[in-house]
């Protein structure tokens, strides 16, 4: 099953099953938001609608994910990162065992197929740069202040 939700960020798409939600994705165009929302799909929208309200911090749903076994490694060490936190690519790969495998951690962070649940926003670079996002940098930005990992930078 796949619906539409508004955000803030724009329109998601949201796909899943009984077996639990295997994607989360921020879509560039904007079709027409859902009407209706699944049975099996509906804790996925109240969870993200809390979310974006500021009211939940941790997402607690059904995952179905596909991807590799390291893929899958990735995403996991990804769940642990704390909201209002971020980590580097560098420490990521660390926390993998392996830190030579920045670029593929970088790799499978970009692959992550449910969108803020798994939350690859948190990652940046070693200097504290917000490098790459799929769903763009802007969005990131918007993500991590949300959460309070960002301050706005004032002109004053």
């Amino acid at each position: 099953m796949k619906i539409h939700l508004k955000t803030p960020l724009g329109v998601a798409k949201i796909s899943g099953s009984e077996e639990g939600v295997s994607e989360i994705k921020i879509l560039d165009e904007s079709p027409q938001p859902s009407s209706e929302i699944p049975d099996v799909l509906l804790p996925v929208v109240e969870q993200l609608e809390a979310y974006f309200r500021g009211e939940l911090e941790e997402f607690n749903l059904k995952l179905d994910l596909e991807g590799t076994n390291f893929q899958k490694k990735v995403w996991r060490a990804l769940l642990k990162i704390p909201y209002g936190k971020t980590v580097s690519y560098l420490e990521l790969s660390k926390q993998i065992g392996d830190v030579k495998a920045i670029r593929a951690v970088a790799s499978a962070n970009g692959r992550n197929p449910l969108w803020i649940v798994i939350p690859c926003h948190r990652v940046i670079g070693s200097g504290g740069s917000l490098t790459g996002y799929a769903g763009g940098l802007h969005r990131k930005k918007w993500l991590l202040e949300h959460e309070g990992a960002l301050t706005q930078q004032s002109l004053f």
